[in-house]
């Protein structure tokens, strides 16, 4: 249970972020594939759905691949590559490792969708279509997807490196610099004691690995309604009850993202990978 209500917490997070990027992408469309590869979305909800049967935490899990990749250089599906003599990945960056999770679906989605179109849809745009599909299957809201990226060439693991951990106070934030809320590498708000919280936030906090550690301990960030996907984080929030100093702080902070900045691949630039781990032709 309180895996997956920590990673349900998260797609809380997370997905108001992935809308504001979507729609500021004016070059996107969501009619992008409708000639292409009609069914796409169907294909990846269904392979979606039906990881869900023997991986609760999925949905969350693969929602959080989605806001990692588009928050170094935009949602170019970057994060997807493993290691190579060109690439050093951004899987291995410190809020990535031993966190980030899922790949082996994201896998499974990439073969599904080949196999009914063959390099028409692109990693980034699996990614995008697979957040919406895990909130909506979660209980969460649907919206629509705007598709036409392509995928990067390149991975940024520095820019990785440098998501704020949660323990960030008031600083310029943009779609490089948010917070991850992995409970790795982690300095909780109630080191700092910069907010008045509740003692049970504290406790909660107390189950954490404080730096270090290997990804396994897990709490949840909404301790009033863990297993369902509804606002009462933002309400535990107001109520000065956040777990993370970053997302106190962002609750009461003006924060100017500059996500227009962040343009998608399209066109000519990128690719479309074969391989959601590796660029073509490695």
């Amino acid at each position: 249970m309180a895996h997956t209500s920590l990673l349900l917490a998260l797609s809380l997070i997370t997905i108001p972020l992935a809308l504001l990027f979507q729609g500021s992408q004016a070059q996107l469309s969501s009619t992008f594939y409708d000639t292409s590869c009609s069914n796409v979305s169907a294909i990846v909800r269904s392979v979606v759905q039906q990881a869900q049967t023997s991986d609760p935490r999925i949905y969350a899990s693969l929602t959080r691949l989605f806001f990692h990749d588009c928050f170094v250089d935009g949602c170019d599906g970057s994060l997807l590559l493993d290691d190579s003599a060109t690439i050093q990945s951004e899987k291995d960056a410190t809020p990535n490792k031993n966190s980030a999770r899922g790949f082996d679906v994201v896998d499974n989605i990439k073969t599904a969708v080949e196999n009914a179109c063959p390099g028409i849809v692109s990693c980034a745009d699996i990614l995008a279509i697979t957040a919406e599909a895990s909130v909506n299957l979660a209980g969460g809201p649907s919206w629509t997807v705007l598709l036409g990226r392509r995928d990067s060439t390149t991975a940024n693991q520095a820019g990785a490196n440098n998501l704020p951990s949660p323990l960030i106070a008031s600083a310029p934030l943009n779609p490089s610099s948010l917070p991850s809320a992995s409970m790795t590498p982690i300095s909780l708000r109630y080191q700092e004691h910069t907010h008045s919280v509740e003692p049970n936030a504290d406790s909660s906090a107390t189950d954490c690995t404080i730096l270090g550690g290997d990804g396994t301990v897990l709490n949840n960030l909404d301790p009033t309604t863990p297993n369902t996907f509804d606002n009462n984080y933002y309400t535990n929030l107001q109520n000065n009850r956040g777990l993370l100093q970053s997302d106190q702080e962002l609750l009461s902070t003006s924060v100017n993202d500059q996500h227009g900045e962040y343009h998608p691949l399209t066109g000519s630039s990128g690719e479309i990978r074969s391989n959601c781990r590796k660029v073509n032709g490695s």
